[in-house]
């Protein structure tokens, strides 16, 4: 039979280079590994499923290594496609599945390694942080395979799997996700390995993280501040100011630099600067460099639709006189908040710098429960700029710009790297803290 060649549109291309190059930026690919496919209706209404060719670097994906294939037909051309065309071929077919993606998630693959003896049956991930637990539904699968790459297995159980879950994982190799655009497939495994991430610091920091679950399981409304705002396909569009090309270039500048230095997952955190009557928001605002998010332009009065998240953006204008407002889940603070010092019986209040640069910006960042009074989150924000919520992520404020705003998160992780660093050479912390910050 003789097979008709499809050429994939610019913009088509353009969305499989993008997300393949964040996905290496954000290290849950190696040069060469995993893949990613969609349904596609070409004009005529036929439907292809697109996926990137074996071997192809996903970091530089060129046009010939785009293949398109029947959806209906096994015309699958394995000589070129990826060796786990048929998983994904069964994934699409699920209800309002339109993309899949394969990542090696390096961090989630790593917190759910076991060294039992196989065949076994490995132990669901359970997230410990708000983003993984509520986009992951609680939990992540996690099997075994005798062939760990497009075997028969895997072709029948993951996308039984990912009908039921957002994410799986295939133990030692890495991690399927499905999702209505390749965006949101691609968010979901970001959320995923960040997730495995803070499991991994949790445990270096002698965190009971078993105790941390069975607590989160058990009610997890009260456990975190609030659920996040679901991702909503919709948001995937332009900015409504684009007239306003320097404040918009910052935006993009600072989306940029929050994924790009991991102080927040794909499309996720939110940033704002006020104005007279309005604000400008970026409510995705870890956004790479050449896929960007939204920027809405959003009364500054409360309305019974905003989010939690936009809420406390607007709260904390209505009691202050900041200029910028930023929300990150920077996972090495999320994982500090749950620390305990020798000696003591309840997770830090305080994370202090043990760093040069971070005593010289801040003597104390406050950690505050994750069921927080507003009007103490705020008082806590005039003193020390930035504050870390247990379960609920980091807030920092500015009096001028995006950019002086932005620092706090940026600055905030390195200072928990440092600790957590300490920590792991045995360093006794208290020993290393500044003398005054026991004052603040």
């Amino acid at each position: 039979m003789k097979t008709k060649k499809w050429k994939a549109s610019k913009e088509l291309i353009r969305l499989f280079q993008t997300v393949g190059r964040a996905s290496l930026i954000y290290d849950i690919q190696d040069s060469h590994s995993g893949n990613m496919a969609l349904l596609w209706t070409e004009k005529k209404g036929d439907k292809k499923i697109v996926i990137t060719s074996t071997g192809s670097q996903k970091g530089d994906l060129e046009p010939n290594q785009i293949c398109f294939l029947s959806a209906s037909e096994t015309d699958f051309g394995y000589y070129k496609a990826s060796s786990e065309t048929d998983i994904h071929a069964r994934i699409l077919t699920s209800k309002d599945v339109y993309a899949s993606m394969h990542c090696h998630t390096k961090d989630l693959v790593i917190a759910t390694l076991d060294d039992e003896k196989k065949p076994n049956k490995p132990a669901p991930f359970v997230p410990i942080d708000p983003l993984g637990y509520y986009f992951l539904g609680g939990l992540v699968p996690v099997d075994w395979f005798k062939v760990p790459s497009g075997s028969p297995e895997m072709i029948r159980t993951i996308p039984e799997r990912l009908s039921n879950h957002p994410v799986t994982v295939v133990q030692a190799h890495g991690a399927f996700s499905r999702g209505r655009t390749l965006k949101e497939a691609f968010f979901l495994l970001c959320i995923a390995n960040n997730s495995g991430y803070i499991v991994r610091l949790a445990n270096k920091l002698g965190i009971n993280v078993k105790g941390l679950r069975n607590k989160i399981q058990s009610d997890p409304d009260s456990f975190f501040t609030y659920p996040p705002a679901k991702y909503l396909i919709e948001e995937e569009k332009p900015c409504d100011f684009p007239e306003e090309e320097e404040i918009t270039r910052e935006f993009f500048k600072a989306g940029a630099r929050i994924f790009e230095s991991r102080l927040s997952p794909f499309h996720t955190g939110s940033l704002s600067i006020r104005g007279v009557k309005t604000m400008l928001y970026a409510p995705m605002a870890s956004m790479p460099r050449e896929i960007g998010g939204p920027l809405r332009e959003i009364p500054l009065s409360l309305d019974k639709s905003d989010s939690p998240e936009l809420q406390i953006h607007k709260k904390i204008y209505a009691k202050s006189n900041f200029q910028t407002v930023i929300h990150c889940y920077v996972p090495e603070a999320e994982a500090l908040s749950y620390f305990t010092n020798p000696g003591e019986t309840e997770p830090v209040d305080r994370i202090v710098p043990v760093d040069a640069e971070g005593s010289f910006l801040y003597l104390v960042i406050p950690v505050v429960p994750q069921k927080f009074d507003f009007d103490e989150l705020v008082r806590l924000l005039h003193d020390y700029k930035v504050v870390t919520v247990r379960g609920g992520g980091i807030w920092g404020v500015g009096t001028q710009s995006i950019s002086e705003v932005l620092h706090h998160p940026s600055s905030l992780r390195e200072i928990c790297l440092y600790r957590i660093g300490a920590l792991e050479q045995g360093l006794d912390l208290k020993k290393m803290e500044p003398k005054k910050a026991k004052r603040w």
